[in-house]
């Protein structure tokens, strides 16, 4: 399998900081698009380590499409997004990888994240974020989707 990097994606990283207890918006696409979550149990496989990471942040929302994920949630003290991000795509890379009995990558490099300030509304936000598989018409309600969480609904 031929790695693709897009263009500009290890500048993804420059300029990042990580503010403690500052909410995030995640972006991470797997490689080449493959869409390995559209297996119910292997997106089961990283929604885990979402809750995983629970010690460093709190999960908001998240819903995971076939070929990437969207998380919102709020870093903790003492630990970095990119160290918190880097956990999430290892654990579940090495996880998904056992499960399928397979060698490879699964995620594409880097990530995208947007740091919300204090007075965006977090719950239109993770509105948004849980309605894609809506607006990519993979469902026609949300409650088909197994997929997502909020702590708001």
């Amino acid at each position: 399998m031929t790695r693709t990097v897009r263009a500009g994606s290890k500048r993804l990283r420059y300029g990042r900081y990580s503010e403690p207890y500052r909410i995030y918006l995640i972006t991470a696409t797997t490689e080449n698009r493959a869409p390995w979550f559209q297996e119910f149990n292997i997106g089961r496989l990283l929604v885990d380590c979402f809750r995983g990471t629970e010690s460093n942040t709190k999960t908001l929302a998240f819903v995971v499409m076939p070929d990437h994920f969207h998380w919102l949630m709020q870093l903790g003290d003492h630990v970095s997004l990119s160290k918190v991000v880097q956990q999430v795509k290892s654990v579940s890379a090495h996880r998904i990888n056992k499960h399928l009995k397979r060698h490879g990558p699964i995620w594409q490099d880097g990530f995208h994240d947007r740091a919300l300030r204090r007075e965006e509304d977090l719950q239109a936000i993770a509105r948004y974020i849980v309605m894609n598989p809506i607006r990519a018409e993979l469902v026609n309600s949300v409650r088909k989707y197994p997929l997502w969480d909020a702590i708001w609904l």
